[in-house]
């Protein structure tokens, strides 16, 4: 079977007409199949694992441009600051920079995603590693690309909002002939931004193509380019134990000095062939080359007296070559009265990164001079800053290599009773050197990765579940500039995530989640308390929680998507001064709380409203600033204009509350936007 991201093997043989105008009475929140947690074309009740799909009807009602705004109905995730230049999803009391994926692919640079190609984005929660291979700590977001499919396809819209934010994205695509199809996706967009004198402009483009070279074989290739520049905006300082209280348009640092960039270039191939055995065969090829480049100048810690506030600035600079092949065999075979789904799998990859770290100095003040106190009432200075290395700064040079095999079975062992076992063996190795001081480094690390999941279905649309899933992240580190001397010998950290569930399709377009897990974080280092010349490895933290999630149409009218999640994170052992043991772990609410509806009045006129409520966090693992609760509300009207035109009207905190939306530190706090409106036309040409 076709995985869920692509067509059949034959659709591009038809050429089909489809008109794209919204809810039509078929679209959905809810979907029933997904390809992520297993590699497998699987129905989501017999994955043994939370995952929560968000669909392209959402995002589209929403006006969804980002993973900040994917990770709001989503629970159990939440997001955070990511210094002003990076997606930085937090899973299960996980913050990751590199936990992202295309099509099942890594697309692991630090820098903000768009969704103008998007079909869907799917959330796995807790680490899968038999699938993914290394990383995932707390889970993982594999977007799920738009493909040429043989439809004729003709969508532009165009949207504008608040503080001068602009934006146009375009979907069209048709059978060029009975074995070819196309189609291409584009985003232009040109904003502002409610923070003074923070801007944002990005475009991107991306053609695919598919290309049925016999009845049982389709190739698929595309390209994209993606271009993202903006302002990095690291927020506003705390005081007292507190954000500081401020306008929420308030910058601190140097807007003038403190840019960000990236722009990526991918192209990938699929080649799908069905065997007459039964057997499949699907093969992905990507390239991607990464440029990301950031500079800030950003807030430091505000005096006793509350009137001042320390500046500091540094830039860095990375670019990553990305070259991944995966080559997956499936085959469904008879046992007897059992039936097994046999997965059988080779991994490849190689990464180049070159990174660049440079300190700001303030040298009209001395040569030795990082960091400023400038007042809080004018906290933009235009100081010269002269950016240039310190003894510390990285100026590496590293190649990581994956070799990994991996098989699953998926058995059904009784018309009731099913299991997912799996094993990955996965052969991960660094090369690294330190271009400053010369030195050169090696690591090489043996990963395998058990999974084992139970499911029992008392009704075809009913299943309890329970599963065993865990992951590594080398010494290395997630970005793969981490490795020095001290690290390079020490085992990887584990993850190892427990949990049970509850999945229920109500209805076709209606679905139930529930489920409860603990994730253990081992082999943490530390220094050993007897000789600080050695280390020691620790359990580090544990998160456990209840995740319940509920997705669909509960009538013809009306659609919901929501979720509610209880998280308890703890430090376990204690790590440093500042990382105690039973601190909570950093930017984790104990209590979350998101429902969404939309409700069609009529064939022309909908209307949409949504809550958000996040309990207090804490800014760092020191819980030393806390930032509080909040409760928001946003709204919607949907007009279909005629057959070929809609309209549509968000409004994003529709009673205009103050809150605190994210941070990356005590004292890099973004506050949430006041109420913003943005307009869309959508049309169909």
């Amino acid at each position: 079977m076709a995985p869920s991201y692509l067509p059949p093997t034959n659709e591009v043989l038809q050429l089909e007409k489809l008109q794209v105008n919204g809810h039509n009475g078929k679209d959905s929140y809810a979907v029933q199949r997904s390809i992520t947690a297993t590699k497998t074309d699987t129905a989501l009740v017999d994955v043994p694992q939370a995952l929560t799909v968000v669909t392209r009807e959402l995002i589209d009602d929403q006006a969804m441009r980002s993973i900040g705004d994917v990770t709001r109905y989503v629970p159990g995730v939440g997001i955070a600051q990511g210094e002003g230049n990076r997606d930085t999803p937090v899973l299960r009391g996980n913050s990751t920079t590199a936990d992202f994926f295309v099509d099942g692919v890594r697309d692991d640079v630090q820098y903000f995603r768009d969704l103008y190609n998007v079909d869907r984005v799917e959330v796995l929660k807790g680490p899968n590693a038999m699938i993914f291979g290394r990383g995932g700590s707390g889970g993982l977001i594999n977007r799920v690309t738009k493909q040429a499919r043989g439809q004729t396809l003709r969508e532009l819209t165009l949207q504008a909002g608040s503080w001068e934010q602009y934006r146009a994205t375009l979907d069209v695509g048709q059978a060029v002939s009975g074995a070819l199809a196309f189609r291409l996706t584009g985003v232009y967009e040109d904003s502002g931004s409610y923070r003074d004198h923070v801007t944002l402009q990005r475009h991107g483009l991306n053609p695919t193509f598919a290309y049925a070279l016999a009845p049982n074989t389709t190739l698929r290739f595309g390209y994209e380019y993606f271009h993202d520049e903006r302002v990095a905006d690291r927020g506003v300082p705390s005081f007292q134990g507190r954000p500081l209280p401020t306008a929420p348009s308030a910058f601190f640092g140097d807007p003038a000095q403190s840019s960000t960039w990236a722009n990526v270039n991918t192209v990938f191939a699929m080649l799908d062939h069905k065997f007459a055995n039964g057997v499949s065969l699907r093969n992905h090829t990507r390239f991607s080359a990464y440029g990301k480049f950031y500079q800030n100048v950003f807030p430091g810690a505000v005096n006793a007296a509350g009137t001042s506030v320390s500046l500091a600035a540094y830039s860095q600079a990375t670019d990553r070559d990305n070259l991944f092949n995966q080559t997956d065999v499936e085959y469904t075979v008879d046992t007897g009265s059992v039936q097994h789904h046999l997965l059988a799998g080779l991994e490849l990859g190689r990464q180049v990164t070159d990174n660049l770290r440079l300190t700001g100095y303030y040298t009209a003040i001395s040569p030795t001079t990082t960091s400023v106190l400038v007042p809080i009432t004018n906290p933009r200075p235009t100081s010269p800053i002269t950016f240039q290395p310190s003894a510390t700064d990285a100026n590496n040079h590293g190649v990581a290599r994956t070799v990994a095999a991996y098989v699953q079975d998926q058995i059904r062992l009784l018309p009731q009773l099913q299991a997912v076992l799996g094993l990955r063996v996965e052969k991960f190795t660094v090369d690294f050197r330190n271009n400053r001081t010369a030195a050169t480094l090696d690591s090489a690390d043996t990963l395998v990765s058990p999974r084992f999941g139970l499911v029992f279905k008392p009704a075809a649309a009913l299943s309890f579940y329970a599963s065993h899933t865990m992951s590594y992240v080398p010494r290395a580190g997630e970005q793969l500039a981490s490795l020095n001397l001290t690290n390079r010998s020490l085992d990887p950290e584990e993850f190892k995530n427990y949990e049970v569930g509850v999945k229920w399709d109500a209805r076709p377009d209606l679905s139930f989640t529930a489920a409860t897990y603990r994730l253990n974080r081992s082999n943490v280092v530390i220094p050993d308390p007897a000789d600080p010349t050695k280390s020691l490895l620790v359990d580090g933290q544990r998160a456990t929680g209840i995740e319940l999630g509920a997705t669909g149409r509960i009538t013809q009218h009306w659609s919901l998507a929501g979720g509610y999640a209880y998280q308890d994170g703890r430090i376990l052992t204690t790590q440093s001064a500042t990382i105690i043991a039973g601190a909570r772990l950093a930017q984790l609410p104990r209590h979350t709380l998101s429902l969404w509806n939309r409700y069609d009045l009529n064939a022309r006129f909908g209307v949409g409203v949504g809550a958000i409520y996040r309990d207090a966090i804490y800014a760092s693992i020191d819980n030393t600033v806390k930032l509080p609760g909040f409760v928001r509300f946003d709204a919607a009207l949907f007009c279909r204009i005629n057959d070929r035109l809609r309209a549509q009207l968000n409004v994003e905190n529709l009673f205009d509350r103050a809150y605190y939306a994210s941070a990356h530190s005590n004292n890099n706090i973004t506050p949430g936007s006041p109420r913003a409106l943005r307009v869309s036309v959508t049309t169909s040409f």
